[in-house]
């Protein structure tokens, strides 16, 4: 009788082990966003889940304890019958029995249930392994304590994870599109979203040499005329020197103004219909200037230096390029800054930003060392180099194609099949 009530307890401590071991994968594994969204709709399963994962250390450390305790009291049982059945051979049996029955019984089938349904099993684990934490929790803590002062010894810091949120949510994405599940245009503009508190307007503003400054100095039917044919529907205006901004002037003001002038452009002056400018430093965080645009209802600003020199533009197009990609309209002018040579290279233009190349042809090149493509290579080089030398750094062959005066204006790029 009693052979067989051991025979039971352990397959009971089996059954045990396989509910524990089960329910530490299924808890670790549980999406915390579905669930998240099951306790706010009323699931109680859901909201105990919640309370068990604030306390991830804890809870695992209570799933360990429980589930190495019922493994050594069932392999002890299991010795200690094979041992009155065989002598000292039933340890050998104990020992591979009991190894047998574990990796299969408590621990692979178990987890390989709780990893395909991690969510469902969860929840319905939830409730029993509440009040198991609270059991073992003096006994989890003390070990706690133990494995602290161990690690103190060695100086080895326990801080806890590291990993900010949105690293983690940037390599959730990235995995995901590895494997398929997204694509890429909702990789790049979800990776955007995340940019946001990582960019300074510095980073994506207009350069002042690409920027289209009309003079206040020219007569108003020439000046009229570059607003009229300009793609851009604001332009600064700049007095004397290039960077000596006094206004911005809108095309559908100048409109207005010709209108009530009845086409008579003897009569308008630009600088009354011109608007101050907004200046903006150029480390502004690129998330803080869209609430500036959103707040003031304004779309244009321009970016200075530390010094209050004009070093470019931006404009709220230009920041919700950086989540949606390229906005074009018809008025647009298209500007091939890349070109796929018969070869294989790449002809690329050397003021283009490396985000929009590694957006448009799905490389991984560094992004914070410069913010155009010959600034990287004129980094990487620690020079600025010749027409016609090569580079090759980042799995990645550059060469320089075109050069004037001291910017590099184009560039063959080729990625290095490994």
């Amino acid at each position: 009788m009693t052979f067989w009530i051991i025979i039971a307890a352990i397959g009971f401590l089996l059954i045990l082990s396989a509910f524990l071991s089960g329910s530490e994968t299924a808890l670790t594994a549980a999406s915390r966003a579905r669930l998240h969204a099951k306790a706010k709709n009323g699931n109680k399963r859901a909201k105990i889940f919640e309370k068990l994962v604030k306390d991830k250390e804890k809870l695992i450390g209570t799933l360990l304890l429980g589930n190495n305790l019922v493994n050594i009291l069932a392999s002890s049982l299991a010795t200690s019958v094979l041992i009155a059945l065989f002598g000292d051979s039933g340890v050998v049996y104990a020992t591979l029995l009991m190894t047998m029955a574990v990796v299969i019984f408590a621990e692979v089938l178990p987890k390989t249930w709780a990893i395909k349904q991690p969510d469902e099993f969860s929840l319905a684990v939830s409730p029993f392994i509440r009040p198991l934490v609270a059991l073992l929790s003096p006994v989890t803590i003390a070990v706690k304590l133990i494995v602290n002062f161990i690690l103190k010894i060695f100086s080895i810091e326990n801080n806890g994870p590291s990993l900010a949120a949105h690293k983690e949510i940037r390599d959730t994405i990235d995995l995901l599109h590895s494997e398929g599940e997204v694509v890429k245009k909702d990789k790049d503009m979800l990776g955007g979203l995340l940019d946001l508190k990582e960019l300074d307007v510095g980073d994506i503003m207009v350069h002042r040499t690409k920027m289209l400054a009309l003079n206040i100095e020219q007569n108003a039917e020439e000046l009229i005329k570059q607003i009229l044919q300009s793609p851009y529907t604001r332009m600064p205006l700049y007095e004397g020197e290039n960077d000596n901004i006094i206004g911005v002037v809108h095309v559908k003001d100048v409109l207005r103004t010709l209108i009530k002038a009845k086409g008579d452009i003897k009569k308008i002056d630009i600088k009354k219909i011109a608007v101050k400018p907004w200046f903006i430093p150029e480390t502004t965080q690129l998330q803080a200037q869209l609430s500036a645009f959103l707040k003031a209802k304004s779309h244009f600003a321009l970016v200075v230096d530390e010094y209050g020199e004009v070093q470019g533009l931006i404009t709220l197009e230009d920041i919700l390029e950086e989540i949606v990609g390229d906005i074009s309209d018809e008025h647009d002018e298209l500007i091939e800054g890349i070109n796929k040579q018969s070869d294989g290279t790449y002809a690329i233009d050397g003021s283009l930003p490396v985000r929009d190349i590694n957006r448009a042809l799905d490389w991984d090149l560094p992004e914070d060392e410069a913010t155009t493509i010959a600034g990287l290579v004129i980094h990487e080089a620690k020079t600025i180099p010749d027409e016609g030398q090569q580079f090759t750094f980042y799995n990645f062959r550059f060469k320089i194609l075109q050069k004037t005066a001291n910017r590099i204006t184009k560039l063959a790029v080729c990625p290095i099949r490994k």
